[in-house]
C-alpha cells in the first residue's frame, strides 16, 4: 500500500491521467496560439474556436477525473485495524443505524444530542467525516479551522499592528493606543438526509460509518462552501463575496474587503487584460502574498487560461504534478463554483489573498445522527447535522476583483 497516493495501481491510473491532461493541455496552447493569430488576420476561423471548445472541455474533464482518483486514493477503509475500544463503539453505532438499537451506544455513555432521540456520531466517524471535508472541501484546504464547544465563537482583533524599539532596557514602553474589535462567529446547523433501503442497512458486510461519511461529505462541502462565499452570516457562515466594499483598502471598522475594479462591467480590461490582474496581485501586501491563492469559479479560469502576459507567455499554468493545483502567475488557483461569474457586471468575482490568516472556520464538536425509519418507508433516513460559521478574521489579508468599471 503506498501511504500517499493508496494502492500502486490507483498511483498508476493516476499518472496516466496526468499524462493525458498534459498531453490535452499542449493541445490546448495550440489551438488557442492559432486562434490568436487568427484573430489578428482576419478573424477566428469557427472550425479552430470549436476545437479550442472540446478540448477545453476535455482539459476540465481530464482534471475532475484526477481530483476524483487523489480522494478516492487517500480515503483508507474505516476504522481498520481500529483498537478495541474504537471497534465496540463501531459495533454499537452500527446496531443504531441497522435496527435503532440506541442501549450499546448508551451503555458506552455516548451523549445524547437532543431531546428528538438523536445521538452523536462516534468520535471515529466523525473525525472521518471532518477529514473527507477538509480533502473536497476548497475553503478548507486554505482557511483556518478551529473546533468549538459554544454555538458561537468570538475573537477580539487589534485595529492595526502597533509596536516599537526600545532604545536600551530602561526605557519607558508606553501602553499602545490600538483598540480592539469583537469579531463574532456564530454557527448555524448543516444538515443532510441520506438514505438507506431496508436491505443496506441489514447487510452486515457493509461499514455503516463508512457508507454515512461517504454519503454527507459532498453535501457538507457543497453546501458549506456555498456558504464561505455567498453565506449571510447570520444562519450560516459569512462568505468572502458578502464583505465587499468599495474601496481598495480593506476596512476592519465596518468589516469589508478591499476591491480593485477591472474598469470594465463585467470583461477584463479590451487592452492589456492581464493587467487587472497584476493590480490585484500588488494591492496585497507582500507579507500576505506568500501564502496567497486565487479562488474562482470554472468558466472565470478557462477564460483566464486563454490569457497571456506582454512577453506571450500563459499566465496560466497547469499543476506540476498529479493531485496538484493550477497556477495563475505564480500563485496556485482554488476553484470554487459559487464564486460568481465575471461576466456580471459588478461581480467580485476572484478573489485572492491568504485564506489561512484571513477566513476563519469554525466547527462546533460533535455530529447529530437521527433514524427515521417511518418516513419514507420502506427506506430508513438519517437526518444528519453539524453546526459550522465562518468569516473574516484578518480585514488586509483578502482582496476582491470586481469586473465593475
Amino acid at each position: 500500500m503506498d501511504n500517499e497516493m493508496g494502492a500502486p495501481e490507483t498511483k498508476a491510473e493516476l499518472n496516466n491521467a496526468f499524462g493525458e491532461f498534459m498531453g490535452a493541455f499542449e493541445v490546448f496552447r495550440e489551438t488557442n496560439d492559432r486562434r490568436l493569430a487568427e484573430l489578428e488576420k482576419k478573424g477566428a476561423d469557427v472550425l479552430t474556436v470549436d476545437k479550442l471548445a472540446r478540448v477545453e472541455a476535455a482539459l476540465d474533464a481530464q482534471q475532475r477525473r484526477m481530483d476524483e482518483m487523489v480522494l478516492r486514493g487517500a480515503r483508507p477503509s474505516l476504522m481498520g485495524g481500529a483498537p478495541v475500544a474504537a471497534n465496540e463503539t463501531k459495533s454499537a453505532f452500527g446496531a443504531f443505524v441497522r435496527s435503532g438499537d440506541e442501549q450499546a451506544m448508551r451503555a458506552l455513555e455516548t451523549k445524547a444530542m437532543a431531546s428528538d432521540g438523536g445521538l452523536a456520531m462516534p468520535v471515529e466517524v466523525e473525525a472521518e467525516v471532518m477529514r473527507r471535508l477538509a480533502e473536497v472541501s476548497p475553503f478548507r484546504s486554505i482557511a483556518t479551522v478551529r473546533s468549538i464547544s459554544a454555538t458561537s465563537f468570538r475573537k477580539a482583533v487589534p485595529n492595526g499592528l502597533t509596536g516599537a524599539w526600545a532604545s536600551d532596557e530602561t526605557t519607558a514602553r508606553p501602553a499602545d493606543a490600538t483598540t480592539l474589535k469583537a469579531l463574532n462567529f456564530p454557527t448555524g446547523e448543516l444538515y443532510a438526509v441520506p438514505a438507506a433501503s431496508s436491505v443496506l442497512v441489514e447487510d452486515a458486510a457493509i461499514d455503516v460509518g463508512e457508507w454515512l461519511a461517504g454519503e454527507i461529505e459532498m453535501v457538507f462541502a457543497e453546501q458549506e462552501t456555498k456558504a464561505f462565499v455567498i453565506g449571510n452570516g447570520t444562519t450560516q457562515p459569512k462568505g468572502i463575496v458578502t464583505y465587499a466594499g468599495t474601496t481598495e483598502a480593506g476596512d476592519l471598522a465596518n468589516e469589508t474587503l478591499g476591491v480593485i475594479k477591472t474598469g470594465q462591467n463585467g470583461a477584463f480590461p479590451t487592452v492589456a487584460p492581464s493587467d487587472a490582474l497584476v493590480d490585484l496581485v500588488y494591492s496585497l501586501k507582500a507579507s500576505y502574498r506568500q501564502n496567497a491563492h486565487f479562488v474562482m469559479n470554472r468558466s472565470t479560469q478557462a477564460h483566464i487560461r486563454k490569457l497571456k502576459d506582454g512577453e506571450g507567455e500563459y499566465l496560466w499554468t497547469p499543476p506540476s504534478v498529479p493531485g496538484g493545483r493550477a497556477g495563475l502567475m505564480s500563485f496556485p488557483i482554488v476553484e470554487a463554483e459559487d464564486m460568481p461569474e465575471f461576466t456580471t457586471t459588478g461581480a467580485c468575482a476572484i478573489a485572492f489573498g491568504d485564506f489561512r490568516r484571513g477566513y476563519l472556520i469554525v466547527d462546533r464538536q460533535g455530529i447529530k445522527v437521527l433514524r427515521d425509519p417511518y418516513s419514507a418507508k420502506p427506506n430508513v433516513l438519517f437526518y444528519t447535522t453539524k453546526r459550522v460559521g465562518g468569516g473574516v478574521q484578518d480585514f488586509d489579508a483578502i482582496k476582491l476583483l470586481q469586473f465593475a468599471a
